[in-house]
């Protein structure tokens, strides 16, 4: 019998929904919510994220400004453009789409952010407050965040649980073992000095999958019944993308998976959405 598969799209309408029904609120009180979106360079990736951010943030009520710098950009006016919008009050969120060209220091940028503004979770502070387990007073990373939404909404508790999480990146696998943990799950965190990773994946009721590497996760690894999430993307020579789950063969073991595409990318920039307005809220002290 084959998986129930878990779609993003569904799920990001239903957010989406209730994202709105708060927007007329906030604009009922005066407030417009804003999202300074930052390309540096041309990376075709990067340029579809950011004009997908526009649009949706039109169809939402979200003023999304996409700011374009060309890749060969000194630093510091990047550094200094950041600062600006920190200090700017109609600015609720800011993002910096990645990869940055390799001149520019990555981490010095992500922390340049204010981290009331920080709507991809990437600062310092924000990653404090989530290892920390004070989640609410946090921006949490997008893709992490779109990982508990999916199980969530789904109607799998995570309460008591035994998951198996494969990747410690500080993009997903990081954060994603704090709000798991702090949802009372039992977090097995795998890496690539995992001895014994298949052994690992069995005795897990839910595996989530964030290594990046295409097709680690393969059916002898998954127990009859468990719940799997593919938050992998690996491009193919095709140009078409594929997951870190070996999803035809793992579908017939698994009661839920998540495709890819389809799945958990599809929730993100919603995610994102949703984080511009809680850092208006945040900002202006709106509970």
């Amino acid at each position: 019998m084959s998986a129930i598969e878990i779609k993003g799209m569904p799920v990001a309408q239903a957010i989406r929904a209730e994202l709105q029904t708060e927007i007329e609120k906030l604009k009922s009180m005066g407030y417009i919510p804003k999202l300074s979106v930052i390309l540096v360079g041309n990376d075709p990736g990067s340029v579809w994220y950011a004009q997908s951010k526009v649009k949706i943030g039109e169809k939402l009520g979200i003023c999304v400004e996409l700011k374009e710098f060309a890749g060969d950009i000194d630093e510091d006016i990047l550094l200094n453009y950041i600062k600006e919008q920190n200090e700017d009050d109609s600015v609720n969120g800011i993002l910096v789409e990645l990869p940055l060209p390799k001149h520019i220091d990555k981490t010095k940028v992500m922390n340049a952010i204010w981290h009331l503004k920080d709507v991809d979770g990437v600062t310092a502070v924000n990653r404090g407050y989530i290892l920390g387990g004070q989640e609410k007073l946090a921006l949490v990373p997008a893709t992490p965040l779109s990982c508990i939404e999916l199980i969530e909404r789904s109607g799998i508790s995570l309460k008591g649980k035994k998951v198996t999480l494969v990747g410690r990146g500080d993009t997903v696998g990081r954060p994603l073992a704090a709000l798991l943990i702090s949802r009372d799950a039992t977090v097995t965190v795998c890496h690539t000095r995992t001895r014994d990773l298949a052994e690992e994946c069995r005795n897990a009721e839910i595996i989530i999958a964030a290594a990046g590497r295409k097709h680690l996760i393969t059916a002898d690894m998954v127990s009859q019944g468990a719940v799997v999430i593919d938050a992998g993307i690996n491009e193919l020579e095709d140009g078409s993308f594929t997951g870190d789950v070996d999803y035809d063969a793992v579908k017939e073991k698994a009661s839920a998976i998540t495709p890819v595409p389809g799945g958990v990318g599809s929730l993100t920039t919603t995610i994102i959405m949703c984080n511009t307005v809680r850092a208006l809220k945040l900002q202006k002290g709106i509970g």
